[in-house]
């Protein structure tokens, strides 16, 4: 979930508030996470995939690993669907 920070209400003993007196709230929808992950895999890449995926996580708000989770699962649905 994306935060953003907005300007601190009048009262200074709102919860919530950061050290600089802002207060962050929740932008979109939550994100609910999936079953617990098991095991770790190492797995090397050239680094032209990684400058190709890295921006491609980025756009999508993702962790590197969490951008290629979904790819290896996208990928397992469509050879079983």
């Amino acid at each position: 979930m994306r935060m953003a920070c907005v300007s601190p209400p009048e009262s200074d003993g709102h919860r919530g508030l950061g050290g600089d007196g802002y207060q962050q709230e929740p932008q979109g929808p939550a994100r609910r996470r999936g079953a617990r992950l098991t095991e770790m895999v190492p797995v090397r890449f050239p680094l032209e995939t990684l400058e190709e995926v890295r921006p491609r996580a980025g756009d999508d708000d993702r962790s590197v690993s969490s951008w290629i989770r979904r790819a290896v699962e996208h990928e397992l649905e469509q050879q079983t669907g």
